[in-house]
């Protein structure tokens, strides 16, 4: 038999996919709902629970339960890469073309820009020597003004150096379109996902509880010759993405 909490966090879910509770606003108080389903507050408190766990709501003091702005973005690695999808519109790269396409405004916050020496386990990727450097670009991502992504990407300093890869603004269809004007045009990508607790930092700026978990997604971009040109490290709530993949079959 279903528990009561469950049923009653359910409801909420309906309602919130409905429309009924919009995204933004709070809902009502606990009383208010523990008086309309006929339980006890913990009760209710214990459904709220389970949705902020799933990241439909948050909870905020002083204010209430608040249902989160953004729906689920959908990424689909396979067609995000491409000149179309990045150049959209004049946006930067896909992430601004994802969200643009949900309607809300994209916006990339430059945390780290220049040169760096990147970790181990990216600077073995590059196949770097132990005095080698990437440009290093570190990006906190917003849809509106809701924390969605934190972005870390690596370009080796002997391809990134005084081009527009160092610059804030990267321009149209972002890195990867001045990978290509470059010479180094991108042909294959790989990715590894995992999933993991957050760090500090990332829950920090994500607005994440401990009960919470990211995406961690190690992408690869190659030229035609097999060699890697650029690696950046996406985090991002596993309830906000949906991670989507498309390939056709032999």
């Amino acid at each position: 038999m279903t528990s009561r909490y469950r049923e009653i966090a359910e409801e909420i879910r309906e309602r919130i996919s409905s429309g009924a509770y919009a995204r933004g606003k709070r809902l009502p108080p606990q009383k208010s709902l523990a008086d309309e389903f006929g339980v006890s507050q913990p009760v209710v408190q214990r459904a709220v629970m389970a949705l902020r766990t799933e990241g439909l709501v948050r909870i905020e003091r002083g204010t209430g339960t608040v249902v989160h702005e953004i729906k689920p973005i959908v990424r689909n690695a396979t067609a995000r890469y491409t000149k179309t999808a990045r150049e959209q519109g004049q946006s930067r790269g896909a992430f601004a073309t994802e969200v643009r396409s949900l309607g809300h405004v994209p916006h990339s916050k430059l945390v780290k820009l220049g040169p760096a020496t990147p970790p181990a386990e990216i600077a073995q990727i590059f196949q770097f020597g132990r005095d080698d450097i990437a440009a290093i670009r570190h990006r906190h991502m917003t849809a509106d003004e809701t924390p969605v992504q934190i972005a870390t990407s690596y370009v080796p300093w002997t391809i990134a150096k005084d081009t527009p890869i160092t610059q804030e603004d990267t321009g149209p269809g972002g890195t990867y379109s001045r990978l290509e004007d470059l010479g180094h045009r991108v042909t294959r990508f790989t990715e590894r996902i995992r999933t993991r607790p957050p760090s500090e930092e990332e829950a920090d700026f994500l607005r994440l509880g401990e009960d919470q978990q990211v995406y961690s997604v190690l992408h690869i971009a190659y030229t035609e010759d097999g060699t890697p040109v650029e690696v950046t490290q996406h985090v991002m709530p596993t309830f906000q993405w949906v991670l989507e993949y498309e390939w056709a079959a032999d």
